[in-house]
């Protein structure tokens, strides 16, 4: 509402402008503007002046009200057109976002990993490995835990509860027996041409030289856009004998298509499938016994939601219905059991002690109702527990100090004009990259790195297990003549322009507020609001 509210003040403080300065716009443009509106058009969709009138008496205005609105919106348009008219291009602002986005730079990498080191590290001690847990103590706290209390119900708990009977399954097997018999299939590739003339010409045509995909080619098509995929005989139409007598490989027509006259290339032949009754029989038997323990828990829904809403414990729950009590140390870590459900996990997150329980659905049709008993703060491990943990972790660290310090030494070769090859390293060159590219095998922020580089300049970024050196060869500024840089300074522009036009006119419509002595009718607005109620 205030949203609204502030929309009408500022059109009646433009109407009131546009007033003081002497500013309207002529019948000529009123009669214009109403004449064009399709809402008052008659059949011959001309304006028609009796639904005029008729439907503005249905909206509660007179014609003068009306056209007095649209009098002071004209003025309000002509008003604000004169503001926001002069903005034009900023053509250093364009620039500048140009050259930010498309500079481009031309750089060459390496990765060093525990492969460049020479010789073995030494295998950490338990001294460094307690001194690492000591430095470390966050790698080693066990998330908090929450201990939670739950009553739950799957499927697949109901099982032994549903019968399927043979007949049922013989059914079903016969409803779906497209799913466990399909006959033989064909993959095929459709050329269509114009008419028959070209179809006998083209297929006549095919030599050693001359393949399908040329002539698929020659058509403007690339070979995939021919592709039918796996078929049987009886989608190919008129084709389907010919092409199922085909050998793989073969192409054969033409043959009349609702597309006109076709050659077809079959590549291979796919052999009837068949799952025998006695075969599908326990897949279909473990579906419908689902399907029907499924509904059975949607049935106890409503009397499990009445238990919790007249204040059943879980235990009460768990003994009155055929919901199963359960306990779980829960922490984000946990994966198991119940916990391997997302809502469940989503619900723990959530619980709170004495909270109100309510009934919740897994995703396989189960549900269940949880209760938070405690929480245990995050904890930190003792070292006895996570000793091999922390040597693995000390290892890691020590290994990507030595290729830090071997890293080091290399850059200062690099720096006194040495080259990637002369050091041994394997190096990748990329040329021309602006720095919204991403380069596989380097760590997020990469190219920022690169961008915030001078031409010469070497520096390093670490990777999980590894650094990488890079040296920056080359700046170059955006290339005005790509018609991609060209479709984005359009863009730049045009979003700069409206923005800057909306900001020059809200500062405007904000001033002429000001200065306006502004009267609202509370009465008037409670009038209105009560008529939303």
């Amino acid at each position: 509402p205030q949203a609204v509210l502030g929309q009408v003040v500022a059109n009646r403080a433009l109407d009131n402008e546009a007033t003081e300065i002497g500013l309207s716009a002529g019948d000529v443009h009123v009669n214009d503007r109403i004449v064009r509106q399709p809402a008052f058009a008659g059949l011959d969709g001309s304006f028609d002046p009796e639904g005029y009138a008729y439907a503005l008496r249905t909206q509660g205005q007179t014609v003068g009200q009306f056209e007095a609105t649209v009098r002071d919106e004209i003025a309000r348009n002509i008003l604000e057109a004169a503001v926001v008219g002069g903005t034009g291009e900023q053509p250093t602002y364009v620039d500048t976002l140009l050259s930010y986005i498309g500079e481009r730079r031309s750089f060459t990498w390496a990765t060093l990993t525990a492969d460049a080191l020479e010789g073995d590290l030494p295998a950490p001690t338990e001294d460094d490995a307690r001194a690492y847990f000591d430095a470390n103590p966050l790698e080693f706290t066990a998330p908090e835990s929450r201990q939670i209390s739950y009553a739950w119900v799957t499927p697949t708990m109901l099982i032994d509860q549903v019968t399927v009977t043979d007949e049922e399954i013989a059914q079903q097997y016969e409803q779906r027996i497209a799913e466990f018999v399909s006959g033989e299939r064909r993959l095929v590739e459709r050329l269509i041409y114009p008419d028959q003339t070209a179809a006998e010409a083209a297929i006549a045509s095919l030599s050693d030289e001359v393949t399908f995909e040329t002539l698929a080619e020659a058509r403007g098509l690339r070979i995939e856009d021919t592709d039918l995929g796996d078929v049987a005989q009886n989608q190919l139409g008129a084709a389907g004998e010919g092409v199922f007598a085909a050998e793989p490989g073969d192409v054969v027509g033409p043959f009349q298509t609702n597309l006109g006259p076709a050659l077809f290339r079959m590549n291979a032949v796919l052999q009837a499938q068949e799952t025998t009754l006695e075969e599908a029989s326990d897949g279909i038997r473990d579906q419908l016994a689902d399907g029907r323990a499924r509904r059975l828990i949607q049935g106890m829904g409503n009397d499990i939601t009445d238990l919790v809403a007249g204040g059943a414990t879980l235990e009460d729950i768990a003994e009155r219905t055929e919901l199963v009590m359960g306990q779980i140390d829960w922490s984000v870590e946990a994966t198991d059991g119940i916990a391997a459900y997302e809502s469940f996990r989503a619900n723990a997150v959530g619980l709170t002690e004495n909270a109100f329980p309510e009934v919740v659905e897994l995703s396989d049709g189960g549900l269940f109702v949880a209760r938070l008993d405690g929480i245990t703060p995050p904890t930190l491990r003792p070292f006895d527990d996570v000793s091999e943990a922390a040597t693995q972790a000390r290892a890691a660290e020590a290994t990507q100090e030595a290729i830090a310090d071997q890293t080091a030494t290399l850059i200062t070769s690099l720096a006194t004009n040495g080259s990637f090859e002369d050091l041994g390293l394997d190096a990748t060159t990329e040329v021309n990259l602006i720095r919204r590219e991403f380069v596989a095998g380097t760590p997020p922020g990469f190219m920022e790195t690169v961008f915030g580089m001078s031409p010469g300049d070497v520096t390093t970024a670490e990777l999980p297990e590894g650094m990488i050196i890079v040296r920056l060869d080359e700046v170059a500024d955006y290339n005005a003549d790509d018609a991609t840089i060209e479709a984005e300074r359009e863009a730049i522009a045009q979003r700069a322009s409206v923005g800057l036009a909306q900001d020059i006119f809200a500062t405007f419509s904000s001033q002429i507020q000001l200065r306006t002595d502004v009267n609202i009718r509370e009465d008037a607005l409670t009038y209105v609001h009560s008529q939303f109620r």
